[in-house]
């Protein structure tokens, strides 16, 4: 069910960016006279379509192969390669009678029409749920160094101030990997009382990229929240809200040191003293071979913060969100041509993004996430690219600029070098999806 679940918002998901991206060239070629003569969700690939309407000039459907969309605007030369139309003398609602500057306007409007989209969701969201984070202030206890921060230097119980000379404000501030995006960034951590510096490595980004997990995690107590079914946990009789103040007689206070005990006990019977509504009960419990009993934990030692805004508000805080993300995947593209970052890592195909989706239908997520992928969709289609919405930019561009038209023939070649560029990119994320699954990344 969890597949069909990631595969439906995934589906869900990449029609709306698709059909909004393809209204945005659609609606700017209409504008300026031009015939739209298909408007295509996915691709018709060799005429197989799943359906199909015309109403005026365009043909309006849906294809069979899942890998975008595509208008068909007349007079252009595209991925449709319609060498016989081309031949023909050119009439007045063709793309290619048109002025150079409109034509530059119908190929900017999909990329427009994305971050206009990506702006309006993180606005909706702002304005609807709120921005809720949790407070640096509230690590009272520090955090709990995972294994790429012990190898970084860092220590459990560290309390991180500042990252590259900024105060960190928020817990999602640390986790994220905008802030280390810069070179030569250090950490100021607070450890036993004194203050000490702890530079991040340069490949720091390339391991969080290949890292299953974080490298830190808050530091907390706990408490049972629900117990797992069939497990040593229901076995032993644990049951919600049930304190562990003792492993075989030994003392903890945190989580991630009860944790380390259990590891310890792989395949064992250990003596659990547990607190239960001022009770306290010995039970027993087996921990099993990934040395887990099998509850899901909780802790009242944080409280988040949740900061609502009115509605003018939250578009400037939802557009800067939007902006932030797009100003983001510039700095990580930068990144990946300088070796910083793994491009096999730090790449997904659809199978990826449908992981990320995941299989609980979450409208907040989902939202959040289809915003996220607007602004990258839009990133990628103004690279330039023979094929892409950037590719066209600059040889209209450069049309402008000398006032002499680029030949159909060199636009032809430069198309089928783009479409195998795409391509060969095409199967090789979603080659890398599978290699991830082999490899236990998914």
């Amino acid at each position: 069910m969890e597949g069909w679940i990631m595969a439906g918002q995934l589906l869900l998901g990449l029609s709306i960016l698709v059909i909004l991206h393809e209204f945005g060239h659609f609606i700017a070629a209409r504008a300026f006279g031009m015939r739209v003569e298909k408007f295509y969700l996915f691709f018709d690939a060799w005429g197989v379509k799943l359906f199909s309407v015309k109403i005026g000039d365009t043909e309006y459907g849906v294809g069979w192969l899942p890998l975008g969309g595509y208008v068909k605007i007349a007079g252009m030369v595209d991925e449709s390669m319609d060498k016989e139309a081309m031949a023909l003398p050119p009439e007045p609602w063709e793309f290619r009678s048109k002025p150079a500057w409109q034509r530059l306007i119908v190929m900017l409007g999909g990329v427009t029409v994305n971050v206009l989209l990506g702006m309006l969701i993180f606005s909706m969201m702002v304005f609807g749920y709120g921005e809720k984070y949790l407070p640096a202030s509230e690590l009272k206890n520090g955090i709990v160094a995972l294994e790429l921060g012990k190898e970084i230097g860092l220590q459990n119980g560290d309390k991180i101030l500042t990252i590259g000379g900024q105060k960190i404000e928020k817990y999602s501030d640390l986790i994220s990997s905008e802030a280390y995006l810069d070179s030569d960034v250090e950490f100021e951590v607070s450890r036993d009382g004194k203050r000490i510096s702890l530079p991040i490595p340069p490949d720091f980004l390339i391991r969080l990229s290949k890292s299953k997990t974080s490298f830190v995690d808050t530091r907390r107590t706990f408490y049972v929240k629900s117990v797992i079914p069939h497990t040593g946990a229901s076995r032993a009789g644990l049951a919600a809200d049930d304190e562990i103040k003792e492993l075989n007689g030994d003392q903890f206070k945190f989580f991630d040191e009860f944790k380390i005990m259990l590891s310890e006990h792989k395949g064992e019977t250990v003596d659990l003293t547990v607190l239960r509504k001022n009770q306290t009960l010995n039970l027993q419990a087996e921990v099993d071979e990934q040395g887990r009993l099998g509850f899901e934990s909780a802790t009242n030692d944080f409280t988040y913060v949740t900061k609502n805004y009115g509605l003018g508000e939250s578009f400037v805080k939802g557009s800067a969100n939007a902006w932030n993300m797009l100003i983001l995947n510039i700095k990580g593209f930068g990144k990946i041509f300088s070796g910083d970052i793994s491009f096999q890592d730090s790449v997904a195909g659809p199978i990826g993004i449908a992981k990320i989706y995941g299989g609980v239908w979450d409208w907040q997520k989902f939202w959040v996430i289809t915003g996220v992928l607007s602004m990258i969709l839009a990133f990628m289609n103004i690279l330039p690219i023979p094929a892409l919405d950037g590719g066209h930019v600059i040889f209209l561009s450069l049309e402008m600029l000398s006032g002499k038209t680029l030949s159909d023939n060199f636009m032809e070649k430069s198309q089928v070098v783009g479409m195998v560029l795409l391509f060969a990119l095409m199967t090789f994320v979603i080659g890398n999806d599978i290699w991830n699954i082999i490899r236990g990344y998914f």
